[in-house]
């Protein structure tokens, strides 16, 4: 099944990595990304998001990544490892911190119709493009996906502890982080052999890891006849990865939201009437977050949503519960989504009411032109009161285990489908991609 290995990264030199660091480039603002240029010159976001315009940004960090080499301020680690991670955080909207472990790793790239890497959501071409560019221009894999590997009896608990500690710091929201080393010859052997069993489903990271195969494909045709054999393991057949127990209780899965905008006209009291042949529809009184504990405990049997709008000036708050023994099968919009797939919340509400009662394509949908995603449905609200937006819907989150069986259903779901909260961090480890070098 998955084949992974440990990796000789390019890591800094510093030991506190607070000022160095950054989130993934995919979710930095334009603001964001100021503060976190702001904070060391030697900030991972210069190379992620480089300094340019046009195509002159992806030689700029080629240049930034050579300086930082030669000037020791990135060195080469002296021995193969995997990176035991853990970030210990409080969940988005409060609670009782807790703990996510995992490792980083390298995996060999395979296509996915292996059913060795799992996807679960649809990726779009332009930002595959511009990671392309960057992979092409620097010849590193900056960015470490997040992908789940199965071991419900906790098996690599005792292989991860061997860990000795390398770093420990804070980010400015809040998160500590440990970075650990694994070395030991029994500690490795266990780890790459209880991986080996498992399929391997990305949790963050499709566009990363399609651009990596793309990438390594692309240097095995240049090279032809040069290349490696099939069963060598040069680095740029390899993609830096944080792996993470999918079966682990500290892995949690967070909502992300719907805001509905721009659209030619809404119609609250019409969009009621057009839902309502699909769901029943409760309507609630007070703020919306008072109301998510009551959405929590209708999802457990069914697919329910909250939808806000402000008609007239005031938020209205209805709960959307599917219908009993509705016919999915025969809906125009949902019947057209594979069976496991039109099971899940956003596959009813993307195709049941986002297309189907709102008219937003799918093309609509891929591109956001009438979508923004937010994970704190206060914002969403806001939104509304504001006239950035004309209708939210608050989510229950995906679990884990219903976006395992798609996947291993060889289906996908709409985008944003999964939010896994904390952000895994860029700037901990940076993999080469040297045709020469073997991992």
């Amino acid at each position: 099944m998955a084949d992974i290995a440990p990796l000789r990264p390019l890591r800094y030199a510093a030991t506190d990595l607070s000022p160095l660091v950054a989130p993934p480039y995919d979710v930095i603002s334009p603001s964001e990304r100021l503060e976190l240029m702001a904070r060391s010159p030697h900030n991972v976001v210069r190379l992620i998001l480089p300094d340019g315009e046009g195509d002159a940004k992806y030689a700029h960090a080629q240049g930034e990544l050579e300086a930082w080499r030669k000037d020791n301020v990135l060195v080469r680690d002296d021995e193969p490892a995997f990176y035991r991670y853990d970030q210990t955080f409080a969940p988005p909207g409060g609670g009782a911190r807790r703990t996510r472990r995992g490792f980083l790793a390298l995996v060999r790239v395979v296509p996915f119709e292996k059913r060795v890497v799992l996807p679960h959501e649809r990726t779009l071409s332009g930002p595959k493009e511009d990671r392309l560019k960057l992979f092409r221009a620097t010849r590193t894999n900056l960015s470490p996906g997040f992908m789940l590997y199965r071991d419900p009896s906790r098996v690599l608990d005792g292989p991860l502890e061997t860990a000795e500690l390398l770093s420990t710091f804070a980010t400015a929201d809040g998160v500590e982080h440990q970075l650990a080393k694994v070395t030991g010859a029994d500690a490795v052997r266990a780890i790459v052999e209880h991986i080996a069993k498992s399929s391997l489903l990305i949790a963050d990271g499709h566009h990363r890891y399609e651009t990596a195969l793309r990438y390594s494909q692309e240097v095995d045709a240049a090279l032809g006849s040069a290349a490696k054999p099939i069963n060598s393991r040069p680095e740029h057949r390899h993609f830096m990865v944080f792996l993470c127990n999918g079966d682990d209780p500290n892995l949690v899965v967070y909502a992300t939201h719907r805001l509905v905008h721009s659209l030619p006209a809404f119609d609250w009291a019409a969009f009621l009437r057009k839902a309502g042949d699909l769901f029943e529809i409760e309507l609630l009184s007070g703020d919306v977050t008072a109301h998510e504990a009551r959405l929590a405990e209708v999802g457990r049997t069914t697919n329910a949503f909250l939808a806000v709008a402000q008609p007239k000036g005031e938020p209205v708050v209805a709960l959307l519960k599917l219908r009993a023994g509705a016919d999915l099968e025969n809906h125009p919009t949902l019947g057209q989504r594979p069976k496991i797939v039109r099971a899940t919340d956003v596959a009813v509400l993307h195709s049941g009411l986002l297309e189907h009662v709102l008219g937003i394509s799918l093309d609509a949908q891929a591109k956001k032109t009438n979508l923004a995603y937010l994970q704190d449905p206060r914002q969403g609200v806001e939104k509304l009161h504001t006239g950035e937006g004309q209708i939210l819907f608050v989510m229950n989150p995906t679990p884990v285990a219903q976006v395992r069986e798609v996947a291993e259903a060889g289906e996908v779901m709409p985008q944003k489908s999964t939010y896994f909260y904390p952000k895994v961090l860029t700037g901990l480890a940076i993999h080469t991609l040297d045709p020469e070098r073997q991992v």
